[in-house]
């Protein structure tokens, strides 16, 4: 029985399309290139490559196809992935139940079938199309989305207008007609990029997206653990109609461009909604925006999925047990105090609680929370909306931040008064929250009775698990850090799973303490903060910022060097 290939030869042989001496010719160059024979044949022009699809067509009964005016569907691209397609010169066109029917050059190709067919779990069916065709399609409908980026770009710089002196545009700036910048802002390219921006922000896991005015262009970067990275550069030109589009969705004063504003705004995408939080600041080249992710999905109901380690959780859900008193977690902006926060009240948020919150501004919207805004113009602060909480009968009390005397003396008497608050600092360590309110005009008598826990977090970006490589470290190293314990450590190599970063994601680093008799009578004492951390360490085993760091290295969750950086030598 003859093969498929031995028949096409044999029938290319009868239709007189090619002779013995050519096809012994083909046979030989096949042989020595280690390539299909219907591409030998193509490129020596022994035979064009649409007689020999039609020859494919008619001997093994499958359709052919011209792809230039086929319309894709993105869904069914990505049934398939670039590597392969590319691998096989092969695009997928539909998918009808358990059937997916792709383009192809080469049917002749059993493997390519079968692995298709493996790895989509689903019959393939063949329609044939040009080589070149099917190349041309990979490489526009692959990474559509940067493309229509590039395109959208080139089609708002308005042409011959993205060529203007650029310090000429500059000084135009100024005098631009409101309605002209309203106008330009409702079309489609202005519309469609910033949705892409958008788009692009989630799906590469950004926190921020920093939307920056200079002097030449509008620069666009996004925050993704924790770091910033340039995405792209918009013609100045489009600038006044990128930040008007920014202010609409945000429900901002579009006539408003010298004072700072901030807004919000929702957006679905895949199933789930996600906030951004929007903050404009005048700046000199016009106004600078930062949009700030706010995904409830990230929100974790109670402690337990977190990721902290043993000792601080179990520190944590001793104090959240405890009917009154304040918990304090301190730390930078962007630590994760806030997800912290409202992890705790999710796990609180039961029927019989009452639980309400004041923020500057309300990060994540909370069913059965009340959420109050703070409104300083309108003389609603904390100190003043925490006098009315107090009036609400609360059992749960959350302050975005306390910044001055008055809401720490109010949320410290809260705490004294039977209520559960929590709050958040700006101080370097847990021990020093002591200090911070001392400072602020609160009695140490009034601290050591109200506060249950102190808090320090930091966030430790998780080492890529798809490209981390192990190296040595040396031990004279470790031993002046003081590094102890057995430990694999990794470097950060970085790929196309992590965006060529080294890490993906992120964790918290905690240091806890939880206040016992011996701790309130320094307090009271005035004790020095060194006295007070050496007792807490030593006598009730409080892990420091760079002990928890350390133990993720140890549970090879992330780099010694991400370790060093978050955290100060003890």
């Amino acid at each position: 029985m003859h093969s498929l290939k031995e028949n096409i030869i044999e029938i290319l042989l009868k239709s007189q399309h090619i002779t013995k001496e050519q096809l012994d010719r083909a046979l030989s160059l096949q042989k020595e290139k280690g390539v299909p024979l219907r591409r030998v044949l193509v490129e020596e022009g022994i035979v064009t490559e649409d007689a020999l699809l039609s020859l494919f067509s008619e001997q093994l009964y499958m359709p052919t196809l011209r792809l230039a005016k086929f319309k894709f569907d993105s869904e069914v691209i990505n049934l398939i992935p670039e590597r392969m397609a590319k691998l096989y010169n092969t695009i997928p066109l539909s998918k009808i139940g358990s059937t997916i029917t792709v383009a192809m050059s080469d049917p002749l190709n059993i493997f390519a079938l079968d692995d298709l067919s493996n790895f989509t779990g689903c019959n393939i069916d063949i329609v044939l199309s040009p080589e070149e065709e099917i190349t041309r399609v990979i490489d526009n409908q692959y990474h559509k989305e940067n493309k229509d980026m590039q395109n959208i770009l080139d089609e708002s710089a308005l042409g011959k207008n993205a060529n203007l002196d650029k310090s000429l545009e500059l000084f135009k700036t100024e005098e631009i007609e409101l309605s002209n910048v309203l106008q330009e802002s409702e079309k489609a390219p202005i519309v469609k990029l910033v949705d892409i921006i958008l788009a692009q922000a989630l799906k590469r896991r950004a926190s921020d997206i920093h939307v920056e005015p200079e002097i030449d262009c509008l620069r666009i970067r996004y925050r993704v653990d924790g770091s910033l990275h340039d995405v792209l550069r918009i013609p100045k030109i489009n600038q006044n109609a990128i930040l008007a589009r920014l202010k609409i969705i945000s429900n901002l004063d579009i006539t408003e461009s010298r004072i700072p504003q901030d807004g919000r705004f929702k957006v679905k995408t895949e199933g789930r909604e996600v906030d951004f939080r929007v903050s404009s600041l005048p700046t000199t080249f016009g106004q600078k925006f930062v949009l700030r992710a706010l995904d409830k999905g990230n929100l974790s109901i109670g402690l337990d999925k977190l990721g902290f380690s043993a000792q601080p959780e179990e520190i944590f859900k001793s104090a959240i047990a405890k009917p009154f008193g304040m918990l304090l977690v301190t730390g930078p902006t962007g630590s994760g105090k806030s997800t912290t926060l409202y992890s705790v009240l999710n796990q609180l948020n039961t029927p019989e609680r009452n639980i309400i919150t004041i923020e500057d501004p309300v990060e994540y919207q909370v069913d059965g929370i009340t959420q109050i805004q703070v409104k300083p113009d309108i003389g609603l602060d904390f100190a003043s909306g925490l006098r009315s909480i107090l009036r609400q009968s609360p059992d749960v009390i959350m302050i975005g931040e306390i910044r001055d005397a008055e809401t720490a003396d109010i949320a410290i008497k809260a705490a004294l008064t039977g209520q559960l608050v929590l709050s958040t600092l700006h101080t370097n360590d847990a021990i020093s929250s002591i200090t911070r309110l001392i400072d602020m005009g609160v009695e140490p008598f009034l601290v050591a009775s109200s506060v249950v826990m102190l808090c320090a977090q930091r966030l430790a970006r998780k080492i890529c698990l798809k490209c981390r490589k192990p190296i040595e470290i040396p031990e004279e190293f470790l031993e002046a850090i003081g590094f102890s314990g057995k430990a694999t450590f990794y470097a950060a190599e970085g790929c196309k799973y992590c965006n060529n970063t080294g890490f993906y994601g992120r964790i918290a680093v905690l240091e806890t303490v939880l206040i016992d008799d011996t701790l309130r009578e320094m307090i009271m004492r005035r004790k020095s903060l060194d006295e007070i951390k050496a007792y807490a360490v030593n006598k009730l085993g409080m892990k420091t910022l760079r002990d928890d760091a350390f133990q993720k290295v140890r549970e090879e969750l992330t780099t010694l060097d991400e370790a060093i950086r978050i955290t100060t030598e003890e």
